[in-house]
C-alpha cells in the first residue's frame, strides 16, 4: 500500500509529464543547442558519467526493430515519460534501439536500457535514468542509527533463489525481521507489509536483488540505516558496479551464514556503521543535483546519435565529450 505522500508525487509526476506530452514538442528542439551548450561547461564528472553509462566508442547502424524519438512504444508508462523527457530535444525521426523493463543479457546491437549486467562487455547496453520514480525515490530521514531498532529488516517478493535462501538462512534469528508481505508465498515466509519508513526504523536493512538490481538500495543507502548486502551484479544509473564493499555497504557472505557476526560487529562499532552510512548518503548525494543529471541524460543520448551516424557532431561538444 502506498503512503499519501508518495501517492500524491505519483500524481505530480504523471501531471507533470502529461503537460510536457501536450505542449508543442518543437519548442524543445529549439533548445537543445542552448541546453548542449551549457552541458559542455560541466566539468570532468559529468563527462565521466557520460562515458560511463554510454560505454560505446565505434559508429554502429540502428537495428531494424529501432524506432523513431517521436514515437516512443510504451505511451503513457514511466518508461516512456522518462525517456521522452530527453529524446524530445532531438528530431522526432531519430532512431532508437531500446529495451524496456528488466535486462538481464546486454542487448546484440546498441540500445538503450535501464540496467544492464555488471559482468563481462556491456557496452552495447546504453543506461538512462529510466522508471526513475520508483528506483530513484530517496526521502529524507530523520532518525540517527543509534535511534534505530538494533535488528535487521527485509521485505520484498520472492522472486529469486538467492531471496528465498536468504529468509531460509536467517528467518529464524530473533534480530531479523525478514520475509514477504505476499500472500500466496508459504506461511513461513509472510511477514506484514512494511512502508520504507517503517523499514528505517531498524539499524540493519538488508538489499538483495530481484530480477534485477534491488529497488531499495537508493533509499537504503540514502538513510541513516546500515545497508547489508551480497555484491551487485546488475546496475542502473546508480552505478552500482561503483559502489565499494566495506565503504558504502557491508557485504554477506553468498550463503548469509555471516549475517548475524555482522550485526554484532557494528552493535560494539557504531562508529564504523556510521562512517560507512556518511559514505553512502555521500555517494547519494551525486544524483540529486537537476542541472548535472539533465547534463549527463542529454549528452548520452547525443553520444548514441552521433556514433549512430544521424547527428553530424559539434565540434566543441564531441571534443568535450571524449576528453
Amino acid at each position: 500500500m502506498a503512503s499519501p505522500l508518495r501517492t500524491a508525487a505519483r500524481v505530480f509526476y504523471f501531471i507533470r509529464n502529461i503537460t510536457r506530452d501536450v505542449v508543442p514538442q518543437a519548442l524543445f528542439r529549439q533548445r537543445l543547442a542552448s541546453r548542449l551548450r551549457q552541458a559542455k561547461l560541466s566539468g570532468e564528472t559529468v563527462r565521466d558519467r557520460v562515458n560511463y553509462y554510454n560505454r560505446l566508442d565505434h559508429s554502429f547502424v540502428p537495428s531494424a526493430a529501432a524506432v523513431p524519438a517521436g514515437r516512443i512504444p510504451s505511451f503513457g508508462s514511466m518508461y516512456y515519460y522518462d525517456l521522452k523527457e530527453f529524446a524530445r530535444y532531438f528530431d522526432r525521426d531519430l532512431l532508437i534501439d531500446l529495451e524496456f523493463g528488466d535486462v538481464v543479457d546486454v542487448p546484440k546491437v546498441p540500445a538503450i536500457v535501464k540496467d544492464r549486467p555488471i559482468r563481462g562487455d556491456n557496452g552495447n547496453a546504453v543506461i538512462m535514468k529510466l522508471d526513475k520514480f520508483r528506483h530513484f525515490r530517496m526521502p529524507r530521514d530523520k532518525v540517527g542509527f543509534a535511534d534505530k531498532r538494533p535488528s535487521v529488516v527485509w521485505r520484498g517478493e520472492l522472486n529469486n533463489p538467492i531471496r528465498t535462501g536468504f529468509l531460509e538462512a536467517v528467518r529464524h534469528l530473533p534480530l531479523c525481521d525478514v520475509g514477504t508481505p505476499k500472500k500466496t508465498a508459504k506461511p513461513e515466509y509472510h511477514r506484514p507489509y512494511l512502508t520504507i519508513e517503517q523499514q528505517r526504523r531498524y539499524r540493519y536493512i538488508v538489499s538483495l536483488e530481484g530480477n534485477d538490481v534491488a529497488t531499495n538500495l537508493k533509499w537504503i543507502m540514502s538513510s541513516n540505516s546500515l545497508c547489508l548486502m551480497p555484491p551487485p551484479t546488475y546496475e542502473t544509473w546508480f552505478a552500482e558496479a561503483q559502489i565499494e564493499a566495506s565503504v558504502h555497504y557491508v557485504p554477506l557472505a553468498p550463503d548469509f551464514s555471516d549475517v548475524a557476526d555482522k550485526v554484532a560487529y557494528f552493535e560494539k562499532h557504531p562508529a564504523e556503521a556510521q562512517r560507512i552510512i556518511a559514505a553512502a548518503n555521500a555517494y547519494c548525494r551525486r544524483f540529486s543535483n537537476e542541472k548535472d543529471e539533465r547534463a549527463v541524460s542529454l549528452l548520452v543520448l547525443y553520444k548514441y546519435f552521433v556514433l549512430s551516424g544521424q547527428i553530424d557532431p559539434d565540434p566543441e561538444i564531441w571534443r568535450y565529450i571524449t576528453g
